[in-house]
């Protein structure tokens, strides 16, 4: 499994086109991300943790799905599952924000 993550981590890495979707936000995205009412999870997708408006609420699940898009066309380039390359976004994305890994994180 920890091989899997490096293969796909690799290729994460080779494919401009995903960082931009992995952190496309707005003000306000950014600001409740700062305040910790939105987070990354660990799953390659943001999630709200607090109360907020409605329209942050749409922006971050307008932002998933752009993210789920992006993942689902890596995947088929890279025979491998969208689950796995969300997984391997999220570890990447948690590890540069300096936050807790999940044990399959771990390399």
């Amino acid at each position: 499994m920890t091989r899997k993550f490096a293969i796909i981590a690799v290729a994460l890495a080779l494919s401009t086109g995903l960082a931009g979707i992995a952190y496309a936000q707005n003000a306000d995205v950014t600001a409740a991300l700062n305040a910790g009412a939105v987070t990354e999870q660990a799953d390659g997708y943001l999630g709200v943790t607090g109360s907020m408006s409605g329209g942050v609420k749409a922006e971050v699940e307008a932002i998933n799905i752009k993210r789920r898009a992006a993942y689902t066309q890596l995947a088929a380039q890279k025979g491998v599952t969208v689950k796995d390359v969300a997984a391997a976004v999220g570890c990447t994305t948690l590890k540069k924000r300096g936050a807790a890994l999940p044990a399959y994180c771990a390399n």
